[in-house]
């Protein structure tokens, strides 16, 4: 089957979108051969529908393209309901707006204390130097880690992404290792000292039924594996992206800091445009028929959410940025369906807070080099080179 796009093609910050524009075109449920084959659907529509049909469209065969799981299953994303839903339903409860926002301190404190360091030198690169640990600092305390395993965390957080989009499977397979050992010690802790379950994700876990049963411990561990890695990987190459997106439209960037009131609805056009994910997986329980191609029963298919964001059937001028857009209701930004993303709440007070640090302590900035876009399973910026006025 020839291919109809290249997913390891080299890439500059904007080429995917003009290749997914295309491709919602020309060919809307596209294959491609990489990483053993699969199938992508780049619109609107088709997207949405797969996400919110959980029967038709399963994520406990393959969860992500390329599939980087060495380890064993890891809920909720890897399991399919009703399996997914009791560890689902022991985060929800403690990823609240309300819940989150006892955090907003800590971020703001955090991201004055980078920005301190990057102002002192003119400037750098906004994710290695801001957004990388932004959500790590978050997810530590969000999640009641120890202060010694924080830095551990950011280190093998950094490598385990840098490999994954370098595609080094190895150097993937043992900072995924490293991942487990810190979600094992977190697990052990809590079953010595338990928590406030309201407060604390792992205790929560522990405390969790499914039919009048404890959730398995290693799909407990599995959870706090998989909670670690997308709570930190998304928000960097997101962050990175608005940085980039600010540096080139300097009017926005005076815009949203003389009115910093319009950061949270600017926050959900970034998102919208920047979409973290296209490589979200389903597989298909049955053949699929789609647009005169069939997807057999067993193949595996990426959502690609950050094509869908920008479909010029939804969304007037996709490519613009644009303030009070009527239907952002429409945005698959955080997924639709079962698996939606349950820390979007989190996602969004940790976009909004780091921009409105960068924006009160910087007078103005611009781009210092060439952005770099990250590779499949994410999208958006992994390195911005930024330099401050």
């Amino acid at each position: 089957m020839r291919d109809d796009f290249d997913p390891l093609a080299p890439e500059t910050f904007d080429s995917p979108h003009e290749d997914y524009r295309r491709l919602r075109k020309e060919c809307p449920v596209a294959h491609s051969s990489a990483w053993g084959g699969f199938w992508a659907y780049m619109k609107h529509a088709d997207v949405c529908a797969a996400a919110s049909d959980s029967s038709t469209y399963i994520t406990s065969k393959q969860n992500v393209i390329p599939k980087v799981a060495f380890t064993g299953r890891r809920p909720p994303l890897h399991l399919d309901p009703p399996e997914h839903t009791p560890y689902r339903r022991a985060l929800a409860p403690l990823l609240t707006e309300k819940k989150v926002a006892r955090l907003e301190p800590v971020i703001a404190s955090l991201c004055d204390e980078l920005l301190e360091k990057m102002i002192a030198k003119g400037g750098g690169d906004l994710c290695a130097e801001y957004s990388a640990h932004v959500p790590i600092v978050t997810f530590s305390h969000w999640m009641n880690l120890p202060a010694d395993q924080i830095a551990e965390l950011a280190e093998t957080g950094r490598t385990y992404n840098i490999a994954v989009q370098s595609n080094d499977m190895e150097t993937t397979k043992q900072s995924s290792l490293k991942l487990y050992d810190m979600a094992r010690a977190l697990l052990k802790a809590r079953k010595e000292a338990p928590l406030d379950p309201a407060l604390d994700a792992t205790t929560a876990l522990l405390e969790a039924r499914y039919e009048g049963e404890p959730l398995p411990e290693d799909l407990i561990v599995g959870t706090i594996r998989q909670v670690l890695v997308v709570g930190i990987i998304a928000p960097t190459v997101t962050f990175g992206a608005v940085g980039v997106h600010l540096a080139r439209d300097r009017a926005l960037q005076t815009k949203l800091r003389e009115q910093p009131d319009l950061i949270p609805e600017a926050i959900e056009e970034f998102l919208r445009l920047y979409t973290p994910y296209r490589g979200f997986a389903r597989t298909a329980t049955e053949d699929v028929c789609k647009y005169g191609r069939t997807i057999k029963a067993g193949e595996p298919i990426a959502l690609v959410y950050a094509s869908a964001n920008r479909d010029e059937e939804v969304f007037e001028a996709p490519d613009e940025f644009r303030l009070g857009r009527e239907n952002m209701k429409d945005s698959l930004a955080f997924g639709r369906g079962v698996h939606s993303c349950v820390g979007a709440p989190l996602a969004r007070l940790q976009m909004k807070v780091a921009l409105e640090r960068l924006l009160a302590k910087t007078k103005g900035f611009s781009l210092a080099g060439e952005p770099v876009q990250t590779r499949f399973p994410e999208i958006g910026a992994l390195k911005a080179p930024l330099a401050f006025e």
